[in-house]
């Protein structure tokens, strides 16, 4: 019988948490990075990530917190492939102390159309699991990007590099991360005010979809801009460019809600807050509505 299998073990550092005071997202993908890496590699997958050369997309739907000192794993399983070549495979981070699913994370690899043998997917099709965890919502795109702001800017350090010498899931993310913050800054939301007001940014839905790839000293730009602003939500769209040729490499949709730190629980923005994300709120491709 197909089964989970397990491909991490460990713990959340304090260092590790961020000033919500929970587990940082982008570690959350480097422990996503060991544990793909050991279900391709029992699948007899892994030179398609040595390679590198296709598009990759995560989405993760994070439903309970990791705080300092808890302790995890993760379950990893191949979820289906398409006709299409569309790999889908599946992991699921676990408190260990209680069993509860705590993130799911939906990963899928567009690969070219025919990269894996027919005998080779009569043999992935034996170890198919059934996905329980939450279906993907899709939300519209950016209709253009005008209006987007200058969020990070660097260049891509050896730390940076994951063991197949590219710019990690981890390192990406990070950047990502102080995206978010500078534009939180931007509306108000600033160093100051969060320490003031014991609030955060808490993150609870994540696209992430990696398009390109950067080599080490390389530069990169992300620019953001604001695609829902809700009562006490909001999702960002952050787009990662190599800014030589202005090409992008990888973009990230992050949905999250203004955090009362003390309770735990959503709360409203503040009027002076919404004013000014109000104006980096990006026109979007024709889609229904989402409201949270």
């Amino acid at each position: 019988m197909a089964a989970w299998i397990e491909t991490y073990r460990g713990t959340v550092s304090a260092w590790e948490c961020d000033i919500t005071e929970h587990f940082t997202i982008a570690y959350y993908f480097d422990r996503l990075g060991e544990a793909e890496r050991s279900l391709t590699e029992v699948l007899g997958l892994r030179e398609f990530l040595r390679g590198g050369g296709f598009s990759r997309r995560y989405e993760v739907r994070f439903v309970r917190e990791l705080r300092a000192g808890a302790s995890f794993h993760i379950e990893s399983a191949p979820i289906g492939l398409g006709i299409d070549g569309v790999l889908r495979l599946g992991h699921r981070v676990i408190n260990s102390a209680t069993g509860e699913t705590v993130t799911w994370i939906d990963e899928l690899w567009d690969l070219p159309h025919g990269a894996i043998p027919t005998e080779r997917r009569s043999t992935l099709g034996d170890l198919f699991v059934h996905w329980d965890g939450p279906a993907s919502e899709p939300r519209p795109e950016p209709a253009r990007l005008d209006g987007f702001i200058a969020s990070a800017r660097g260049r891509v350090k050896p730390a940076d590099l994951s063991v197949d010498g590219r710019f990690g899931l981890a390192a990406m993310v990070h950047r990502f991360t102080d995206s978010s913050v500078q534009t939180g800054a931007a509306i108000g939301m600033d160093a100051d005010y969060l320490a003031a007001n014991r609030r955060g940014f808490s993150t609870f839905e994540l696209a992430l979809r990696i398009t390109g790839s950067l080599a080490l000293d390389e530069m990169y730009l992300i620019e953001t801009g604001i695609a829902h602003l809700g009562n006490s939500s909001l999702r960002f769209v952050h787009r990662m460019v190599d800014p030589r040729s202005g090409s992008e490499v990888a973009r990230l949709s992050q949905y999250g809600v203004n955090l009362d730190l003390d309770a735990r629980r959503p709360t409203k923005w503040p009027d002076d807050v919404r004013k000014r994300a109000t104006a980096l709120v990006v026109p979007l491709e024709d889609a229904a509505p989402v409201t949270v």
